[in-house]
């Protein structure tokens, strides 16, 4: 009787432990779109960022595995542009998703907010269709007091996340300030950057993969937890208080495909295998065999597709050659948006066309047994086309011999040095006779008269 109740007490222990487990590593899934892009790493991104540009052109690389949207079901990633809203000293930076020619759906929003002292508050909301109601994320500001600290997990300089301690690092309005990207929106000469991509047409250098399963996607980036929650916390109020006057009702776009899909449960079916966990925790391992260094920027490794030189001063706006984005100063260019200087358009997403529908080709079959579970099965390396690659500006050819034009060319020998002078001048000017003073006419022309009207060079 005794071995019955010991067994059964131990498979009851067990059992507990199991649920205990897969509910540890649940905790962060919100069961929405969301779940495939943490915007805890967006935010840390939007730090290391010196322009809004290069956090785009990061934010879209498939090396940084941030963005694992997949909003329109086309099993492709979605590209995400930035776009600029300027109210005064505050932007509102929104990440959008192009879903048709005619509808963009927002992601999720930057509000930056400078006071006349230089102190900036800076947060990252989830749009509502993607994250739910109210989901924040901002740093952990050093003045924060107890009844509006949200997180209960927090004591002292410590938090707890997924019961492993975490040590905290706060920060100042100050120190937000001097975030590079801060700095670069709040010069006086910036120009307000709106992306100048959209349905059909994306940057040469982008290529868009398969998206992930969610529990690959959380198996990698749960090892940077030690440092997102380390430096970021969730928030239940919106610091910026013309939030919903300025952006929610009057910039905000979504698009209602995205609310049918959400509502009709097809987003779920990124959460079938959990099994990809610990392959995406061994990736993150590979890629970091020392652990994760906080001054490494995550879209800048191993990554054998991008250009291997980087303007040397992004602040000034400077950029490859064959990029055909914006101006430095964030100016739309002249020629229309997805064409390069020779003038043929960048390479658009695969199967998009110029109508509403998206791509009518998709991957020879939607089964998710087929959709890739490590990068191992993507190879997406191997099939970048060489146009990746940096163009290089041929300098130009100075000629051996100068032309002919510089020299001097000497006048013909024919024509008069000066000004033709009579070859013998009056030596006394006529005397008028009194009858030619009453009629007022000459008694003869001077000679040097007859001169001008006989010499026909002069012009």
């Amino acid at each position: 009787m005794n071995k019955v109740k010991f067994l059964s007490s131990m498979i009851l222990l067990l059992i507990i432990g199991v649920a205990g487990t897969a509910k540890s590593g649940n905790d962060e899934k919100l069961n929405l779109p969301g779940d495939n892009l943490n915007l805890y790493a967006v935010l840390n991104l939007f730090q290391q960022s010196e322009t809004l540009e290069g956090f785009e052109k990061d934010l879209n690389a498939e090396d940084s595995k941030i963005n694992n949207l997949d909003l329109n079901g086309d099993d492709q990633i979605d590209y995400i542009k930035v776009v600029d809203n300027v109210d005064g000293d505050v932007h509102t930076i929104v990440l959008q998703v192009a879903m048709s020619k005619m509808e963009n759906q927002d992601v999720a929003v930057f509000t930056v907010q400078r006071d006349s002292k230089n102190q900036v508050q800076i947060q990252l909301i989830g749009d509502e269709e993607l994250y739910g109601k109210d989901y924040i994320i901002e740093p952990i500001y050093s003045d924060v007091v107890a009844n509006e600290t949200p997180n209960p997990g927090y004591v002292g300089n410590t938090t707890t996340v997924q019961k492993e301690t975490i040590v905290v690092n706060k920060t100042t309005y100050v120190e937000v300030a001097s975030w590079p990207v801060i700095t670069y929106i709040y010069v006086p000469t910036y120009t307000v950057y709106r992306s100048p991509w959209y349905w059909g047409y994306y940057p040469a250098h982008w290529n868009p993969w398969r998206p992930y399963y969610y529990d690959y996607y959380y198996g990698y980036h749960y090892n940077y937890h030690n440092h997102y929650y380390g430096h970021y916390h969730h928030s239940h109020y919106n610091r910026y208080p013309h939030y919903h006057d300025h952006y929610y009702n009057g910039h905000r776009s979504y698009s209602n495909k995205v609310n049918q899909r959400r509502e009709s449960g097809m987003y779920k079916n990124t959460y079938s295998r959990p099994e990809t966990r610990q392959q995406g925790t061994a990736d993150f391992n590979k890629k970091y065999p020392n652990g994760y260094r906080p001054t490494e920027r995550p879209g800048n490794t191993n990554n054998n597709a991008r250009p291997a030189t980087k303007p040397t001063t992004p602040t000034n706006g400077s950029r490859p050659a064959t990029k055909p984005s914006t101006n430095s100063n964030g100016a739309r260019p002249t020629t229309k948006p997805g064409t390069t200087g020779s003038g043929a358009r960048p390479s658009a997403k695969p199967g998009s066309t110029n109508n509403n529908t998206r791509p009518s080709v998709k991957p020879a079959t939607n089964d998710k047994q087929t959709r890739p579970a490590s990068p191992q099965g993507n190879n997406s390396n191997s099939t970048r086309p060489a146009t990746t690659k940096p163009y290089s500006r041929p300098n130009p050819i100075t000629p051996a011999i100068k032309s002919d034009v510089n020299k001097i060319i000497s006048r013909p020998e024919n024509k008069p040095n000066s000004k033709p002078r009579p070859s013998t001048a009056p030596s006394t000017k006529p005397n008028a006779s009194p009858t030619n003073r009453l009629t007022k006419t000459p008694a003869s022309k001077p000679a040097v008269n007859q001169s001008k009207t006989e010499n026909p060079s002069k012009r």
